[in-house]
C-alpha cells in the first residue's frame, strides 16, 4: 500500500507508505538513487539537492559510496548544478524531484512513476524501501543581516568552515 500526492501543479510529489507514515523528498531521492546505483543508472555517483536536505540523507548516501552536491534551495538551482556537473538525479526535500533522464524540471507524476518502479522491482513494502536513514533533527531560522550576501564574506565562510571542522559528523 502507497498513498502518493501532488501540488497543484503536479510538479512535487509526496508519498505515505502502508502504516501512514510521510516519505519526504529525500527519502524518495535516497531511494531512488540506491535503486539507480544499483543498477548503474546514475550518470554519476551522487545526487544534488539543496541546503535543505537532511544530514541523514548525505550520511546514508555516503555510506552507498554516493555523492551528495548541495545547492541554494529552488529547483532552478538543483537543475543548473545538475546540468553542469552531469548528474540525473536531484531535488529538494519538499518533493520537488528531478530525474532528467526523463525531463528537465522537476514532475511529481515522474518521481512517483519511479519510486514505484523501485518498490516493484524490490518487492518490500514502501516502509522498507524508503525509511533508509534517520532524518535527524534540523532547525531552521531566519535571521536578519545588514549584508545583501553575508554568506559571501570571507571572514564569515571561514568562520563557517571552521565551525563545520570542529563538528566533524555530528
Amino acid at each position: 500500500d502507497i498513498g502518493i500526492a501532488l501540488d497543484g501543479d503536479a510538479d512535487r510529489a509526496v508519498v505515505v507508505d502502508e502504516h501512514g507514515q510521510l516519505i519526504d523528498g529525500d527519502q524518495i531521492m535516497a531511494a531512488i538513487a540506491t535503486s539507480w546505483a544499483d543498477q548503474g543508472l546514475l550518470s554519476k555517483p551522487g545526487i544534488v539537492v539543496t541546503v535543505m536536505s537532511k544530514l541523514g540523507l548525505e550520511r546514508y548516501l555516503a555510506g552507498k559510496g554516493l555523492g551528495l552536491v548541495r545547492t541554494s534551495v529552488g529547483d532552478r538551482h538543483v537543475a543548473e548544478a545538475m546540468r553542469l556537473e552531469g548528474y540525473n538525479l536531484g531535488g529538494e526535500q519538499s518533493g520537488h524531484i528531478i530525474l532528467s533522464d526523463y525531463t528537465t524540471t522537476g514532475d511529481g507524476l515522474v518521481a512517483a512513476l519511479q519510486l514505484l518502479a523501485v518498490v516493484r522491482n524490490l518487492g518490500k513494502p514502501v516502509s522498507e524501501v524508503c525509511h533508509l536513514f534517520e532524518p535527524l533533527p534540523q532547525v531552521l531560522r531566519s535571521v536578519r543581516t545588514g549584508s545583501k550576501r553575508p554568506l559571501e564574506n570571507g571572514a564569515v565562510r571561514q568562520m563557517i568552515a571552521d565551525l563545520n571542522a570542529s563538528l566533524g559528523d555530528n
